[in-house]
């Protein structure tokens, strides 16, 4: 949802006009759709019939490659918002899509760190594995 505001709040721009907008933009909804595209997987659990593929290794790959991405989106986006701009909701449009694509870039690094912790099997106990080893 955050990653589609920072989309629609530059798309509101005259974001055409500076290049590094175009950035921002190319960030937001690429990775916006390919979360969407892991979000249908997961909802329609299609991981299960795709058992061949180790989705926790792929979902961490992709939250890791999100992050960087939106690092740099975001050190782009809060680099280019000028202060003086000619036209004032430009600049109240620009300023709130750098603080929503800081938020998306926390969640993408929380969301890396989680899925880091699901595919090296992190969170689960030595209880809950022994009394699955003996059942």
């Amino acid at each position: 949802v955050l990653g589609l505001l920072v989309w629609a709040l530059i798309a509101d721009t005259t974001y055409y006009l500076h290049a590094a907008y175009g950035w921002v933009m190319f960030v937001s909804i690429f990775v916006w759709i390919v979360t969407v595209l892991f979000f249908v997987i997961y909802l329609l659990q299609l991981q299960l019939k795709f058992y061949v593929i180790p989705w926790p290794l792929v979902l961490m790959i992709f939250n890791a490659i999100a992050s960087i991405l939106y690092v740099t989106a975001f050190v782009t986006c809060a680099a280019a918002v000028q202060p003086t701009s000619w036209r004032q909701w430009d600049y109240n449009r620009r300023a709130a899509a750098s603080f929503f694509a800081c938020l998306v870039m926390i969640t993408y690094v929380v969301s890396t760190f989680f899925s880091f912790r699901a595919w090296k099997g992190l969170g689960s106990n030595a209880a809950t594995s022994q009394v699955a080893d003996h059942a």
